[in-house]
């Protein structure tokens, strides 16, 4: 009897856990399409830099959002749902934005710095995702580097606020970028 009671609690405790990575997954698979469809936005010009910076700004927030929320190791119900309705209220924006009357130019050397920025923060959100999925990264390693791709896209709303990224500004958030990269390889293969 004692066996079987502690097999189901073993058997109850692993499903948990993958439900858990599921969700941790699905949220940052989430991520990645919001990042890619500004990253659309900006290459078909429906995204002015200083759009796109905003919804950066707003996506930051939401990054700060799941890193709190993960900061246990693990998703409730309730924080899926808190977070997905953020997710929504980006996504609105991100429409919204997309379908007004300003239009950016997408082959400006301010708009080709954003766009690749954009692009990096959708690969490195695909890679959380993926460790998640994996098992080679625990809720709490994804609620970190979270909170590192918040600081990143809240670097890149900075840099465009004005409308206009600099080659110096871009070179502080590729090397901002890049210690987020070390963090997810590090978190990944510890």
């Amino acid at each position: 009897m004692k066996r079987i009671l502690s097999t189901g609690l073993v058997v109850g405790v692993i499903c948990a856990s993958g439900a858990w990575a599921a969700d941790g997954a699905a949220v940052t698979q989430r991520d990645v399409n919001q990042q890619d469809r500004i990253e659309a936005g900006l290459k078909s010009g429906q995204l002015t830099t200083g759009e796109a910076a905003r919804l950066e700004h707003k996506e930051g927030t939401v990054d700060r959002m799941e890193a709190r929320d993960m900061k246990d190791g693990k998703l409730t119900a309730a924080e899926t749902a808190k977070i997905n309705a953020a997710q929504n209220r980006v996504s609105q924006d991100i429409y919204r934005q997309k379908h007004d009357a300003q239009a950016g130019n997408p082959d400006s050397a301010s708009s080709q710095r954003m766009q690749a920025d954009v692009q990096r923060n959708a690969n490195q959100e695909a890679r959380i995702g993926q460790g998640l999925k994996s098992g080679a990264l625990n809720g709490q390693e994804a609620a970190r580097l979270e909170r590192g791709q918040a600081k990143v896209d809240q670097n890149e709303a900075r840099a465009g606020a004005n409308g206009h990224v600099s080659a110096g500004e871009q070179r502080e958030i590729r090397h901002a970028q890049k210690r987020q990269s070390r963090q997810i390889h590090r978190k990944k293969h510890d």
